[in-house]
């Protein structure tokens, strides 16, 4: 699987508290994480630093033999160990107290692809002339449409939309959304902090995709049209594109 990252401080924040990592690991792997810090006072950057280490490190060596759900289990274990040893950080530290992140992990062999999903941060998948949006936003304004306070469009604008209701590191438990994908050729995966999806529409997105010649491109136009449009968050992108190669190789070994 091919992979980039981008990310960008923005234009009106001091520090960028996101964090992505891509790597092709152990046995025919791909990982991508993304985490967005939150906290202040540099705690953000901490918690979503510790997050890429923390999981990252627990997802470096995986069978390959190991079915679909020890790889959910592996994966899940991961996040709840970040959790676990982000909270307990801030907790023995004052400055850092309350400090936590979002993340999404995502883990392709060649025939599929594991998300797991806490906070506001995105994943799209892009196939042919469709976008679709694969995590649910775990944040107050999607709580607030979900019960019909508030319309999609006013979220869009509403001055607590970067206010999360669930994220890593904050308690010392965490609800795991996770998400299964069958991998088809050509199927390309967007994950994103909300710097960039809370200013860049999803048909944009697409849009951008398509039109530029190649992963790295799209990923530096997506981030150069979060900063057109206010830059008023830290905007980091992954893309991750199964392309026709990898196909192949699916067909070959089964």
């Amino acid at each position: 699987m091919r992979m980039v990252s981008r990310t960008d401080v923005g234009r009106i924040r001091v520090v960028n508290e996101d964090r992505a990592y891509v790597k092709q690991i152990a046995n025919g792997y791909s990982l991508a994480i993304l985490a967005d810090g939150m906290g202040g006072h540099q705690a953000g950057d901490v918690a979503a630093q510790m997050t890429i280490d923390i999981i990252g490190q627990k997802l470096q060596t995986i069978s390959p033999s190991a079915t679909i759900e020890e790889r959910k289990q592996l994966l899940v274990s991961a996040v709840i160990s970040a959790n676990e040893q982000i909270y307990k950080y801030s907790s023995e530290r004052e400055q850092y107290k309350g400090m936590g992140t979002t993340v999404i992990t995502a883990l392709a062999s060649t025939s599929e692809m594991i998300i797991a999903h806490i906070g506001d941060s995105r994943a799209y998948k892009l196939s042919k002339q469709s976008i679709v949006q694969l995590t649910e936003d775990h944040s107050l304004v999607n709580e607030l449409v979900k019960t019909g306070q508030i319309t999609p469009e006013e979220a869009n604008h509403h001055p607590r939309r970067n206010v999360v209701v669930r994220a890593l590191g904050t308690d010392p438990d965490v609800e795991i959304d996770l998400i299964e994908v069958v991998l088809e050729p050509n199927d390309l995966f967007i994950l994103c902090s909300d710097g960039l999806s809370n200013l860049v529409e999803g048909e944009a997105i697409a849009q951008i995709i398509q039109q530029s010649p190649d992963l790295e491109t799209a990923a530096e136009q997506l981030v150069l049209q979060a900063l057109q449009a206010g830059g008023d968050d830290n905007i980091t992108v992954v893309l991750m594109l199964q392309a026709e190669e990898d196909a192949q190789e699916r067909g070959d070994s089964a």
